[in-house]
């Protein structure tokens, strides 16, 4: 079968580009009627478009088993791995197979999301789909699907339709990682659990993902899933038959009907721990584009959290987010009853007295909100949520409401991942946008259905996690995708988790579209008797660097992470326009920040603000603020001392 590969070229030396039409004559299905022996021989090998990365697929030599091998730079960084899925009558697909065909297939392109850490994701990829054959009935039984990008390598299985009322239960997959060596990972067990490092072979209990994994000191790899709909979620084992390896597990089965396809499992490959941060638009590349047709509705924001559950606290929010440059006012917990009872009822407002004594008059405060621009975000919890989501939903829209934070959804099996993924279809059908909180990480279908903002699935600040524990979520979670870190400025727990300007910073490091400002925070106005979630009682105030904040985007046009190791340091630049802001944090050991502006345009002077702890400060902050004049050819140096950090607001000189 015949195919055209077009390639662009960028001549960048001689500031010229060409375009290069090459038609390849190809083989694209291999002829049904070779030989098994031949068949089962062949070796499939695609490569990255820059070359740099090659995927081999073949058949073990005995008992004819799918398995895959990746190469990067000319050295092997996944050894022979295993590939298949284990069916519940014990029978495995991918095992005892010969290889039907194969078709090969480019594409390099770009696309341009609602929203994001940049205005347009790359997307280029070459292709290989694998038809394997029963040995025995000659008939299909697994498709695999492989993809090299230059950001590494993806691969997901289809079970090819019998009939149309086949019904397949898979009960074990058996995809598996194996390193050439020893490698060094870093990993948590749960969602919002504390992140270790440790030795590859030392791996106990299911392991979150992404997984960060440091080879040698040229390798460092990812490893996840990505477009994760209606399926069962996968972490990582310990390999049981190879001793520097990992192995898939699902939550629980997996049933489905017809022709169906896994999520895709992906090997991020980069030669800093930094790239594969900045490379995190893999997964959005890998799941579908957008469904929505009219996103004008979807508009991402900063927040600040109303914690007294009172019309007085939910005005004196609005009036503080008008003035500060902040677009909503979320009502947490407690606003329709107690949150963990089944008796709640989230269609009407009944403050749980546990944490409010009220008044809240939500109808007052939505329209309040409406006249000054300012949105509302409700919680609601999924008890609630399971019981009324099909009344909810027309219902809050009919209210005026903007979005929904799920709280406690439950994550992992299969079923409450399609119900979770089909909840935030609906609510797009109603103009609502989604934060989901607690154990759920994403695997990118913000790109299929943008009213899905941000999520959790992260040791945020309500775990009050020191800056070291934000520096390993940087490496790790943040390759997920947006993370609500539920940032906040005024509470004594700054003082457990770094200091004010790590608290500014990590607004910039950490990316997510809706961006919690102020979540154990309120404003001057709210009441003043102990009430709300947690007994929120730290007053906002008056600070200068809170214009830091009011000029801060949460959505981003480039993103640059400049320098970084997990667990020790990170700077990462974002641009907005022509504003630049860029947020460094520090570990538990001072250290002397250089910061290359060389990203500035060339022939442009700027104005930098820089913010900075100061212990010798007499206020409440200790922000110093130094402002500079900075063009391309700068460099911000500043020591920094353990757990704080810096953070740099740059615009041109106007």
């Amino acid at each position: 079968m015949k195919y055209i590969r077009l390639i662009l070229k960028a001549d960048i030396k001689k500031y010229r580009f060409c375009i290069l039409l090459t038609v390849v004559m190809s083989l694209s299905w291999f002829n049904s009627h070779s030989s098994a022996k031949g068949r089962s021989n062949h070796s499939i090998k695609i490569e990255s478009p820059d070359n740099k990365t090659v995927l081999n697929f073949n058949l073990s030599p005995v008992a004819a088993n799918a398995q895959y091998s990746i190469q990067y730079e000319g050295r092997k960084i996944i050894n022979t791995s295993l590939m298949g899925l284990m069916l519940k009558d014990s029978k495995t697909l991918g095992e005892d197979v010969t290889i039907g065909g194969v078709k090969y297939s480019s594409f390099s392109g770009s696309w341009k999301p609602l929203y994001g850490e940049r205005d347009k994701y790359p997307d280029r990829y070459n292709q290989a789909v694998i038809i394997l054959k029963d040995r025995e009935t000659g008939k299909s039984s697994l498709i695999i699907t492989f993809r090299c990008y230059n950001e590494g390598v993806a691969f997901r299985y289809t079970v090819p339709a019998i009939d149309s009322l086949q019904r397949i239960t898979i009960s074990k997959e058996l995809t598996e990682f194996s390193f050439p060596g020893p490698a060094s990972t870093w990993i948590s067990h749960s969602a919002q659990g504390v992140i270790y490092k440790m030795p590859i072979d030392s791996i106990t209990g299911a392991c979150e993902r992404p997984l960060l994994i440091k080879e040698n000191s040229r390798t460092w790899l990812a490893i996840g899933e990505a477009a994760t709909v209606n399926f069962a979620r996968m972490k990582f084992i310990s390999g049981k038959e190879k001793r520097y390896s990992l192995d898939a597990s699902l939550d629980g089965n997996v049933e489905e009907e017809g022709q169906f396809s896994s999520p895709w499992r992906y090997i991020m490959v980069a030669r800093k721990p930094g790239l594969l941060l900045q490379h995190n638009y893999l997964l959005l590349d890998l799941n579908k584009p957008d469904q929505i047709k009219n996103t004008s509705w979807i508009k991402p924001g900063k927040v600040i959290r109303e914690v007294t559950l009172t019309t007085q606290g939910g005005i004196a929010c609005i009036d503080f987010a008008a003035t500060h440059g902040l677009q909503y006012v979320e009502f947490d917990a407690g606003w329709y009853g107690a949150e963990n009872n089944d008796t709640s009822d989230a269609t009407r407002v009944a403050v749980d007295p546990a944490r409010s004594k009220g008044p809240l008059d939500l109808q007052k405060i939505i329209h309040y909100g409406e006249n000054k621009g300012i949105g509302i975000i409700l919680y609601v919890n999924r008890f609630a949520l399971e019981r009324q989501l099909d009344t909810l939903l027309p219902l809050y829209e009919s209210w005026g409401i903007k979005g929904l934070k799920f709280g406690f959804v439950n994550v992992g099996t299969q079923k409450a991942n399609t119900w979770l993924m089909a909840a935030v279809r609906k609510a797009a059908k109603y103009h609502l946008m989604v934060d989901i909180h607690d154990e759920f990480r994403p695997t990118g279908y913000s790109r299929t259905y943008p009213n899905l903002v941000t999520q959790e699935g992260v040791r945020g600040d309500e775990e009050s996690p020191p800056n070291d524990m934000v520096l390993k979520t940087l490496f790790t979670r943040m390759i997920a995708g947006a993370t609500d870190q539920t940032n906040c400025y005024f509470g004594p727990r700054i003082a457990r988790m770094g200091s004010h300007v790590s608290q500014m910073a990590k607004t910039v490091c950490i990316y997510s579209p809706f961006q919690f400002l102020f979540w154990y925070d309120r404003p001057a106005g709210s009441p003043t008797q102990d009430m709300g979630a947690g007994g929120v009682q730290q007053i906002i105030k008056q600070t200068p660097e809170l214009q830091f904040f009011k000029q801060l985007p949460t959505v981003w046009d480039d993103t640059r992470v400049l320098d970084g190791y997990p667990g020790k340091y990170i700077s990462i630049a974002r641009r907005k326009g022509q504003d630049w802001f860029i947020g460094s944090l520090n570990g538990r050991k001072m250290r002397e920040f250089d910061m290359n502006l060389s990203f500035l345009s060339k022939g442009v002077q700027y104005d930098a603000v820089i913010y900075y702890d100061d212990p010798s400060l007499q206020t409440i902050t200790k922000v110093g603020i130094k402002k500079i004049i900075v063009n391309s050819h700068s460099v911000i140096k500043r020591e920094v001392l353990p757990e704080n950090g810096l953070a740099v607001y740059i615009s041109p000189v106007r």
